[in-house]
Formats: C-alpha cells, structure tokens, sequence
C-alpha cells in the first residue's frame, strides 16, 4: 500500500466531512489526504479523473443517493473500492451495498478511528484482488486470441499450399473448435470464479467489520452469529477451490483408479458423521443397507467424494427438516449406492445438460454453487468403471443410483475355484 492514501468523502453534509476528517486524523501509522465534495455530479467528475485510492459515500445526496453513484461507476468500470456511509446498520442496506457493488459499510456516528482504518484497508485489498482477476482474464483472453490467429494462418498456408491436404485441415478446423470451447469454458469459469468469490468474501468483510463493534458479553450471541457467517463463507470457498482443483486434475489426467478393500458399512457411517455441520437445521440423513456382505473393494478417496458432492447437493436443495435417504446394496456381482433427496428437482428441460461443467438448471439461480458438483461425480464414476443414472421431479426430489462390479466378491470366488 502506498505512504499516503487519497480518500474521497462524498457527502452532502460539511459536518459530516469535519467529522470524517477527526477520526482520520486519529489513526495512528497510516497517512490520509482526504478530498470532499457535496454533490452527486461533482463526485461523479471526481471519479473520472481516477485521482483517489477510495470513496466513502455517503447513502443520502440530495434528490439522488450513493448507491446510484457506485452502481454508475461500477458499471462502468472505476476499480477503485467504494464504502457505503449510511445512517442505519441493518441487513438490508448490507445486501444493497454489496449488490451495487460497495465493498463496505460503516455507520454514521457509530465507526471509529480503527474501524474506519479496517474497513479502508480491507476494501483496497479486495478491490486489488478482483483487479487480479481481471488481469488474468484479460491476458487469458490474450493468448486465445493469438493462438486463434496463429492457427488460422496456419489453415490459410495449408490451403494455399495443397488443396489436397483435406484430413490435415479438418484436424485443424477440430484444434480451432477446441480452442472455441476452452475460450468459452475459461469464460465461464472466470465469471463464476469471480461472483462465487465475491460472495462469500463480502461475507467475511462485512462480518469482520461488524465483530469489533460488540465489546459487551451481552452481545456475544452477535459475536457468535458473524463468526458463524464467516466459517461458512470459508467452507464454501474451500468447496469452490476443491471443485475447480478436481476439473483441473482430471483434465490434467492426473485422477486415478486406486481400489483397496474397506468396510463399507463403517466408510458410510465416517462420511454421514463428517456431512452433519453441512446439514440444514432438521435434516437428517437417513441410512439403510442390504446384502449380507460388507467389504467391498473400491477406490475409497474417490467413492468418499462422490458421496459427499451427491450429499450436499441433497441438502443444499433440500428444505429445511427433510431427509435425505443413503442406501447401500451389495450381491454376488454388484455394488450399487443410492442417494435420494426431497428437493426442488431438475426441470425436465435441463436436465439433458445436468453434467455439463458449469451448467445450472433454472430454478438453483438464486442457490450458491459453481456447476461443478455433477460433473465431477460422473467422471469419477467413469474413472471408478461404474455407471451413473437419476431420476428427478420437479418439487418432489431427485434419486441418483450408482453401480459398481463387486470385483471383491468376484476375486474371492476365483480364490475358492482356484484351492478347489
């Protein structure tokens, strides 16, 4: 961060800048130039000559109010970060800063010198972050590019040369489409990337303000309930980082089959016990098994994935208080796995698509989730030489059934033919 940092206080108000002015001055090891202006169209000017390293707006300006200014300058694309000064701390105006595209808000009247600081700090490094994002999307975009125009120049000087070379064109025509796909597949990944990130990490800083602000024991229950957001915010990015970490292994061929013989009865009930902090309250996952047998032979790193992305998928679409039923059954020559949930199902019209990478059916748009889930079960599934089928209805839930060759079962009526 630089010696000095150039803060824009944009609030109708004179007040409230010598007040703003106050506190900033009591932060100690930081140095602050901080400009005011007390209108929308002069802070609007202000912004276009991208002279501050941060905006504190203030919710009221006049006819118009901040929000307006920062969702305009967002969309247009300033990257410097916004914080939101408002008059009221609630969770409405928290999800109306974060959707305009604020990285932060602070109180009016209520925010100290080491809040202000925080909450300074916090939202240039988030607004660094993104930039980062965009810079990897740009040069990725770059290189596509450049290798499009490589490669149909390269198709050019074939044609040129030989019009006979048709295999040798097609071949090229199919590295161009692949390149089309991965252009549109990084595309795809960059803009879910960038809002599934966004999300939890607007949690954590929101959560993270709000911590300082109960001193008291008798607002540890607040204490305990931001605490709470930003273990969940964490989970869920280190879901989305397994997710992109898996698609990136398979594509790499990296993943493989590795079976060992475990018990599948004690493998289930560890997998169960590791879902209960990711249940809704009320949900509960209910487990049956068939078939005398128990031990089977399988790749067990890959089966405890697939069961859990089919788990927290039964309870993400699941409501609260329902169930989600897990049965196992194992015969002479078969291992099959069930999952069934009481969930919003899959539209028929999507689920033609269910294992595209980063495909999401129509009625999950307002449920956090990358796409990814799905279509990493079903190529673990292939790697495991299994098969993969569901059912699903619309409000009345989804089934996926797995099968497995009981290779374990198999090997051991060979040993007895073989000692026979």
């Amino acid at each position: 961060m630089a010696d000095k940092i150039r803060v824009l206080l944009v609030d109708d108000d004179e007040d409230d800048f010598i007040i703003t002015r106050d506190i900033m001055g009591d932060i100690a090891g930081r140095h602050y130039l901080l400009d005011w202006v007390p209108s929308f169209e002069a802070a609007w000017e202000e912004i276009r000559q991208k002279k501050h390293d941060v905006y504190l707006v203030d919710f009221r300006l006049g006819a118009r109010d901040g929000l307006e200014l920062i969702t305009r300058a967002v969309e247009q694309g300033y990257t410097a970060p916004f914080i939101l000064l408002t008059g009221q701390s609630d969770r409405e105006t928290d999800e109306k800063a974060m959707r305009a595209g604020a990285q932060d808000y602070l109180v009016k009247g209520t925010f100290t010198p080491y809040d202000l600081e925080r909450s300074i700090r916090y939202s240039i490094e988030h607004a660094k972050s993104l930039a980062e994002i965009q810079k990897l999307n740009t040069e990725l975009e770059q290189r596509v590019e450049e290798r499009t125009r490589e490669l149909g120049e390269a198709v050019r000087k074939l044609e040129e040369t030989n019009r006979s070379l048709h295999a040798a064109q097609q071949e090229i025509h199919k590295a161009l489409q692949k390149e089309k796909e991965l252009h549109e597949l990084k595309s795809r990944f960059v803009t879910i990337a960038s809002h599934e990130f966004r999300t939890p990490l607007s949690t954590v800083l929101s959560s993270a303000s709000l911590i300082g602000k109960y001193t008291s024991e008798q607002e540890d229950e607040k204490r305990q309930k931001h605490v709470g957001r930003i273990k969940s915010a964490v989970q869920n990015l280190t879901s989305i980082l397994n997710d992109f970490l898996s698609i990136s292994r398979m594509e790499e061929g990296k993943i493989y089959n590795v079976p060992t013989t475990f018990d599948l009865l004690r493998f289930t009930e560890e997998v169960i016990d590791e879902m209960q902090g990711y249940l809704k309250p009320g949900q509960r996952i209910v487990f049956a098994h068939a078939g005398a047998q128990q031990s089977i032979t399988l790749d067990k790193q890959l089966l405890k994935n697939i069961l859990l992305n089919l788990l927290s998928n039964g309870s993400k679409y699941s409501g609260e208080g329902k169930n989600i039923y897990l049965a196992t059954a194992v015969t002479a020559d078969n291992i099959q796995i069930q999952v069934q949930d009481q969930g919003i199902g899959i539209p028929e019209a999507d689920q033609a698509h269910l294992f595209t990478p980063f495909f999401r059916a129509q009625n999950v748009t307002n449920i956090q989730g990358t796409g990814l889930g799905l279509n990493i079960v079903k190529k673990y599934v292939e790697i495991m030489g299994g098969t993969l089928h569901y059912t699903s209805a619309l409000d009345q839930g989804t089934t996926f059934t797995i099968n497995f060759a009981n290779k374990a079962e198999a090997k051991h009526e060979k040993d007895i033919v073989d000692r026979g």
